[in-house]
């Protein structure tokens, strides 16, 4: 008998809809443990707030969220909203004796985050932060190639997040692209969770990085007929050094907001004296591996679909964006139950507040244009 979750949302843009889609689908997966529905949605939008009223499950629609809070029927609330808003509102919702399922990147500095997961502690509730795509079966399959520790000693490795929306300089300003709402990280903010999820579950904890920051574009149309400044960094890359079983080794985050030839590509590659493993969005049933012999050779793998919990889908087809979000909620879900079984988890908040450390290292080391130790 599957245990009913009642979920909420705060923020229904983007991923909130994601949100309410991989709910509505949640008949795809077999044999689970919880029954997740949603339940509420808060947004100051009534426009956004009125797309949800077509889910039958929706009780409560509301531009308030400290109605949605009060209201006995969410178990779980999960939150998409500006960063300058996380610490508030996370603080609210744990409060509120709610769960938590965050939005990255868990505070808008190192400070908010610090202050979320003191009251996640404090307050006892399960609190996790949101990053799927190393939810992909490529991603899993390169993460348990690593873990079976035939690649040797490492020597380097890439883990990296680029698209390409903000080539166009005539894009309208959002609050992405301003300290105020987005945080002094910038881009390392909105795209490096996804980069350091999976290297630091691995145990890769930068001891150092060198930092390169880039700001491409200094204003943007504000869409009242002006222009509007833009003060956050474009792209970011963090040059770090890390040990692995006591062997110093290379990694390189690489976060970018304008690369050219990138929609929305996450990847991650990892070399090794006697192997190397690589997987890239870009090539969603691929995975690359080497093995070390006479000759140097990378061979590619047909991946199907295997996410690290089963679905209905055949292993013949693809997986996309809504499969690894929806793989991504099962998890935060799995391991809420006590259901994980070894099975990939999300973001801990002390892994969100290490990335904010990685972050706020990264902002001395281009200032002082050095390394900085971690």
């Amino acid at each position: 008998m599957s245990t009913p979750v009642r979920i909420g949302i705060i923020g229904g843009g983007l991923m909130g809809r994601e949100v309410a889609s991989a709910l509505g689908r949640w008949f795809v997966l077999n044999d689970f443990p919880v029954k997740a529905e949603l339940v509420a949605v808060c947004d100051l939008v009534e426009k956004q707030r009125e797309w949800f009223r077509q889910i039958p499950t929706v009780k409560l629609l509301t531009a308030d969220y400290h109605e949605l809070l009060r209201s006995s029927e969410v178990d779980v609330v999960y939150v998409a909203v500006p960063h300058n808003l996380h610490e508030a509102i996370y603080l609210d919702v744990l409060k509120a004796g709610k769960d938590l399922l965050a939005e990255k990147p868990f505070g808008i500095d190192l400070k908010a985050a610090r202050s979320i997961e003191k009251a996640a502690k404090e307050s006892g509730r399960f609190v996790r932060c949101s990053s799927e795509f190393p939810f992909l079966p490529g991603a899993q399959r390169a993460f348990q190639k690593i873990k079976e520790g035939k690649l040797g000693k490492i020597i380097e490795i890439r883990s990296a997040f680029h698209h390409s929306s903000d080539l166009d300089p005539n894009k309208t300003v959002n609050w992405k692209r301003q300290v105020k709402t987005c945080g002094e990280i910038g881009v390392m903010g909105d795209l490096g969770m996804h980069a350091v999820h999976l290297p630091f579950r691995l145990g890769w904890n930068p001891t150092q990085v060198y930092a390169q920051l880039q700001k491409i574009y200094f204003e943007r149309p504000d869409g009242k007929g002006g222009m509007a400044a833009c003060d956050t960094w474009d792209n970011a890359l963090l040059h770090s050094e890390i040990k692995i079983e006591g062997v110093d080794a290379l990694i390189r985050f690489e976060m970018k907001r304008l690369a050219p030839g990138e929609t929305n590509t996450w990847f991650i590659e990892v070399y090794g004296t006697e192997g190397g493993v690589k997987f890239s969005t870009k090539e969603p049933k691929t995975l690359w591996t080497f093995q070390r012999g006479k000759e140097q050779v990378w061979q590619k793998v047909d991946l199907g679909f295997h996410g690290p919990f089963a679905t209905i889908t055949g292993d013949i087809f693809e997986p996309g964006f809504p499969d690894c979000f929806m793989q991504m909620w099962a998890a935060y879900l799995a391991e809420r139950a006590g259901k994980l079984e070894g099975r990939f988890g999300c973001v801990t908040p002390a892994e969100a507040v290490r990335s904010h450390e990685l972050f706020e290292a990264a902002l001395r080391s281009h200032q002082e244009k050095r390394a900085i130790d971690l």
